[in-house]
């Protein structure tokens, strides 16, 4: 699953290619994958494109919002005789013809064709009502993201699971929105907290620079155009280099530290591959 900074890279790309776009049609090869009306969509120009958590809104006019979930293997990948670019789970799907068999909705605009192509057909786009996008209950049940976050709302988050390893705790979405596995670890080697202990048994300075990690963490991927992973890439189809260059534990098992020396190692946390310095995060006894 996409994290937020991915989902914020593919935001700004598309962005270039379909606002102001009129769609003309839409075409769906999957109901699962599509909810709504379409009418409500098509012959609508494309107003802004925003993001909320890890789903992708697009506004368009006549107050209708789509909103998108790649969820595991979802793409959004446009087409035109100009110009072409993909973001997603990188297949062959963005080189070759479409739509394919993986293809669930495919948009057609006045500037080219947008499709989402989805292989295990988790992700989704729903059709709602601008006004009502904040009530829908996917949306609704997101806390606010670190940067919106203060100190206080953060603990009192957190403290709603006090005997809860922090790490799963950062992981829920309704604790702190955008944070997964990857910005999860970095936050944590950040604060110099071990992944398992006790939400309740962290300080507020602790906290304190938790919130932190995450918030700097997180902006370095955007920066940077998002996480070198085998299932997410940049919106023109280029891989970002957070990993290469700010990564201090994700995916580094088996070398030093940067600040101490130590090797890093991967243990198992909430049912997910964690990485840590042990020196740096001593697990409390």
């Amino acid at each position: 699953m996409p994290e937020l900074p991915e989902v914020e890279t593919i935001r700004r790309g598309l962005e270039g290619f379909i606002k102001n776009a009129k769609i003309t049609k839409v075409k769906i090869f999957c109901d699962k994958s599509f909810i709504g009306p379409k009418e409500l969509v098509e012959s609508k120009k494309v107003l802004a494109l925003r993001r909320r958590g890890k789903a992708l809104l697009i506004d368009l006019e006549g107050g209708i919002t789509m909103m998108i979930h790649l969820r595991m293997t979802g793409q959004l990948i446009f087409r035109s005789d100009n110009d072409s670019f993909a973001g997603g789970h990188p297949t062959d799907s963005f080189f070759t013809e479409l739509p394919n068999n993986q293809t669930r909705v495919e948009f057609e605009l006045e500037n080219g064709k947008l499709f989402f192509n989805d292989q295990r057909k988790f992700g989704f786009v729903k059709v709602i009502e601008t006004t009502e996008v904040e009530s829908d209950k996917f949306i609704k049940s997101l806390a606010k993201e670190p940067w919106d976050m203060t100190f206080d709302e953060f603990k009192k988050n957190l403290m709603r699971h006090k005997t809860q390893p922090i790490k799963a705790t950062i992981l829920d979405q309704k604790v702190v929105a955008g944070v997964g596995n990857i910005y999860a670890d970095e936050s944590l080697f950040y604060a110099g907290v071990h992944p398992k202990r006790e939400t309740g048994s962290l300080t507020d300075d602790e906290i304190e620079k938790l919130l932190e990690g995450a918030r700097k963490t997180m902006q370095a991927s955007i920066d940077s155009g998002g996480s070198t992973m085998k299932t997410y890439v940049k919106a023109d189809g280029t891989k970002g280099d957070y990993l290469r260059l700010f990564a201090k534990v994700f995916r580094r098992e088996g070398e030093p530290c940067e600040k101490c020396g130590t090797e890093i190692v991967k243990i198992r946390v909430a049912g997910r591959g964690t990485h840590i310095c042990p020196r740096c995060q001593k697990e409390q006894r």
